[in-house]
């Protein structure tokens, strides 16, 4: 799996309390928000902003070999975001954008470490397909799995992750497929000192959970389906990082087939005010999980955190010279995203 910096809100009403005996007086209270535990993995499809070149290629016309792409400095890695001004998003964007220009030169925007350079070249017309093509191999999506965090009760709302969901050039990814598969997780890398581990899973196509509607900062979000059956999820209130104290807690995770298990942890410091989403440092102690996974693992990200029979944040990342331990964001920086 890509190493993808990989990788929710309160709803209050007011009661009104009567005497069956009479009037009495009628006081106004908050209703708190109830939360299902999540735990569970979950794969997703995210766009990669443009088609990216994951490889390059000859195109054979019948005069020859050709390297349209190459040859005018495009790279693996780079990513093709226009051609002649009009927004490419996916291989079918390009390849209507190539076959409109009948092999006169273009040019093409391409995307590359943060930056953007246009780039003229010429389409050659492929002798076996009659198609233009410039010689590269490309993929327009990225798919992706990581843990959801916490549903809604009342409005069925999700989040999950905890953090952003960048390429390995930090440009922040948008949601491509809006559905949210059920991910079975079939085998674990094992974490180590200097290098991170990752469950490895599939998508069970036919379980969609839930449907994503955005992807910020502090994570993946969107509404799970109603159908859905929440009879073996835990019922939790959210608590901000001013309840969470240094000593036990719990998360929830999912390191083999569906069902996630809850496994302990230490929080060894909370820092409320991280503009990093960084409010907690973690320690797996757990000898099930270190066992299983060496610690925290890529598709471990969105964890549920919870303290004292709370939900206060989700694991985020690992400390690569310690798999063991990791931070977590505060709850309170996801619910009502």
């Amino acid at each position: 799996m890509r190493k993808l910096k990989f990788f929710i809100a309160a709803l209050f009403s007011a009661v009104a309390a009567l005497s069956c005996f009479g009037m009495c007086t009628v006081s106004a209270k908050a209703e708190t928000a109830s939360y299902y535990i999540g735990g569970m993995t979950a794969g997703f499809m995210l766009s990669a902003g443009g088609t990216e070149v994951i490889g390059l290629s000859e195109v054979a016309a019948e005069d020859g070999l050709h390297r349209p792409a190459e040859d005018a400095g495009i790279c693996v890695g780079d990513t093709i975001v226009a051609v002649d001004g009009i927004r490419i998003k996916t291989i079918s964007d390009l390849n209507r954008a190539l076959e409109r220009c009948g092999g006169k030169e273009v040019i093409v925007s391409v995307r590359r470490k943060g930056e953007t350079a246009e780039v003229p070249l010429s389409p050659v017309k492929d002798k076996k397909s009659g198609n233009y093509k410039i010689g590269v191999l490309i993929r327009d999506t990225l798919a992706g799995i990581g843990t959801v965090t916490y549903i809604d009760k009342a409005s069925y709302r999700f989040g999950a992750l905890g953090h952003a969901v960048c390429d390995e050039n930090r440009n922040a990814l948008e949601v491509s497929d809006p559905k949210v598969y059920l991910c079975s997780i079939i085998g674990v890398s094992k974490g180590a000192r200097g290098r991170a581990g990752e469950l490895r899973g599939l998508f069970v196509n036919e379980n969609v959970l839930a449907k994503a509607e955005s992807v910020k900062d502090t994570g993946l979000y969107g509404t799970f389906e109603k159908g859905y059956d929440f009879s073996r999820c835990e019922l939790v209130e959210a608590a901000p990082i001013a309840e969470a104290t240094i000593g036990k807690a719990v998360i929830y995770s999912t390191v083999d087939g569906v069902c996630p298990q809850k496994y302990e942890i230490g929080i060894v410091k909370v820092d409320a005010g991280n503009k990093e989403n960084k409010n907690f440092v973690i320690k797996v102690t757990d000898e099930r999980l270190l066992d299983e996974t060496g610690g925290i693992v890529q598709g471990m990200s969105g964890s549920p955190i919870v303290q004292n029979g709370k939900l206060i944040g989700a694991v985020t990342h690992v400390f690569l010279n310690d798999p063991t331990r990791g931070y977590g964001i505060g709850i309170e920086h996801m619910i009502g995203n």
